[in-house]
């Protein structure tokens, strides 16, 4: 299956704006916040945007969405070393989904965020 999804920076700056941290704490583990984080320490905008795309799609490609059956904690993103993301599930969540493989994408232009997931 495929799931995309697309989000405005604005939106989340707007979000994060309001909830500072917190924003991130609800849909982000403390390894995911970190990699959200400039070297500054200030909150890298655009790829939280990313990463709540990126969520958003591979629930969308598990066909479920975002709610009872599959949380944003229940989904996990990390960078390679040549910084490429990826995205894994709880491990009885791939039970759940008989999940093999997960693909993501997630690019940023014109004030947007988007991300692709294939499920295999």
């Amino acid at each position: 299956m495929i799931g995309i999804d697309i989000i405005s920076i604005a939106r989340m700056q707007k979000f994060i704006e309001k909830f500072d941290r917190g924003a991130l704490e609800r849909f982000l583990c403390e390894k995911e916040i970190a990699l959200c984080m400039n070297t500054n320490k200030s909150i890298n905008i655009p790829r939280a945007a990313g990463f709540w795309a990126a969520k958003e799609a591979c629930s969308k490609a598990l066909g479920v969405g975002i709610g009872s059956k599959l949380n944003f904690l229940d989904m996990h993103i990390s960078k390679s070393s040549t910084n490429a993301p990826s995205i894994h599930l709880a491990s009885e969540k791939i039970n759940d989904f008989n999940v093999t493989n997960i693909a993501l994408s997630i690019s940023h232009d014109g004030g947007f965020a988007i991300a692709v997931v294939v499920v295999i």
